[in-house]
């Protein structure tokens, strides 16, 4: 077998020295490479043109490789397979390499939004354990004898108590709260939350009214009604919050769901942890009992003016029902400036404010952070024209003491009792 180019015959006739157009003859014995013109293929033995596999490799129409495909002696030009410079699928030069897909971005979208989410609730779950961790429940409510009977909707009893508890001698001092001992009442409200939308009731402290029969809370000691008229804020310093429930049971006839108290010191901390509560003040007063000192027009209030603002009750001609004014007006600025989306979903923001409160927060014993919830909203859609504010109705003074209007309180807990729209305005 000769080993000449395809095409090239060892031949040494025909008169062509080392290949076609030569000259002369060869020496004996020369092996001389002649030119052979092959006939031309007809077209339906000529082969099918190549087609690109993925990687460079060649295949055939007719299902032959590259590698043993019918050579025509023609080079088209075109570089197959894998080399690194090569063509369009071949190497490290462009696409991908073989063997390897594109990113599935579909699919990572997916993986990242469903990681996103079990954070969210990983997050949602620790912070809610957390905070009912914190709840102080305090409050019995099953110590409470002779009920009323439940209406529809929701009652929260909530207590401004003037509790230092955990105030330093320095705190004391700058927020004028004074050194006494033990702990009154020094605001209390009604928020009857129901489809009607909420209504905020607040109690005057020094309303005149009967101290009835009750079981202490500590001793379980029944202690008989005598008929006895004193302040609303005297049964709170009597026997704390078990009787103060039975007290505005008895003389209102409206059932009490929930029990919500918070001191002086967790409320002045809640107002700076969200960066103080805009108000807007019509007429400017002093109080040096409280410390307050305000001039009229809009001012953002931090936790030591707000604990003035809602303590004053000496600047005024009407004393304490113009207090509870303000301290409703207050407590529904606080609601609304702090359920915002910029202290929600601001976790520096959020869990100071959160802590604040629960620290000095007292409930009873079944309230849950759902309901605690469901107040703070209802509290904040008092100002947001679906609820209403007023005092409770009254009809005159009595040694001092004010004096319920009792034709008025009745209609009014009739309409919270039948979830109905309240209809029934203060004197």
């Amino acid at each position: 077998m000769n080993d000449w180019p395809e095409g090239w015959s060892d031949d040494n006739r025909g008169g062509n020295r080392y290949g076609q157009g030569g000259a002369g003859e060869p020496p004996e014995g020369a092996r001389v490479m002649r030119h052979v013109q092959r006939p031309p293929v007809p077209p339906q033995h000529r082969p099918a043109a190549p087609r690109q596999r993925q990687g460079g490799s060649q295949q055939y129409a007719d299902g032959r490789d590259g590698a043993g495909a019918y050579d025509n002696g023609y080079n088209t030009g075109q570089v197959y397979g894998g080399g690194r410079g090569g063509g369009q699928g071949g190497g490290q030069g462009g696409g991908y390499a073989q063997g390897r897909s594109a990113p599935d971005w579909r699919r990572r979208i997916k993986i990242g939004a469903l990681t996103l989410v079990v954070v969210v609730l990983g997050v949602s779950i620790g912070t809610y354990f957390w905070a009912d961790s914190k709840l102080k429940r305090e409050v019995d409510l099953s110590k409470v004898i002779e009920r009323p009977k439940s209406g529809d909707g929701t009652n929260y009893l909530i207590v401004g108590s003037d509790s230092r508890e955990g105030m330093t001698a320095e705190d004391k001092k700058k927020l004028h709260t004074g050194s006494a001992e033990g702990k009154r009442t020094d605001s209390m409200m009604i928020l009857h939350d129901g489809s009607n939308g909420p209504t905020l009731v607040s109690l005057p402290r020094d309303s005149n009214v009967e101290i009835p029969s009750f079981k202490g809370s500590d001793s379980g000691k029944l202690y008989p009604g005598r008929g006895r008229f004193t302040k609303l804020n005297a049964a709170y310093a009597m026997d704390g919050p078990e009787l103060l429930v039975r007290t505005v049971e008895f003389n209102t006839g409206l059932h009490i769901d929930h029990y919500v108290e918070i001191g002086f010191g967790g409320f002045a901390k809640i107002v700076d942890a969200i960066g103080g509560v805009e108000l807007d003040i019509p007429k400017g007063f002093k109080d040096k009992k409280s410390g307050a000192d305000f001039k009229a027009g809009k001012q953002t209030l931090n936790g030591e003016q707000s604990l003035a603002f809602v303590r004053t009750r000496y600047a005024f001609a009407q004393a304490d029902l113009a207090r509870t004014k303000n301290q409703q007006k207050f407590l529904a600025a606080l609601a609304s400036q702090t359920a915002t989306p910029a202290t929600i979903l601001n976790p520096f923001k959020l869990y100071p404010t959160m802590g604040a409160g629960l620290d000095t927060l007292i409930v009873d014993k079944d309230m849950s952070l759902w309901s605690l919830g469901q107040m703070f909203f209802a509290m904040k859609d008092v100002t947001g024209g679906d609820g209403k504010s007023m005092n409770m109705p009254i009809s005159g003074f009595s040694g001092g003491n004010v004096v319920w209007d009792k034709a008025k309180v009745k209609q009014l807990v009739e309409q919270l009792n039948n979830d109905e729209k309240v209809t029934v305005t203060e004197n």
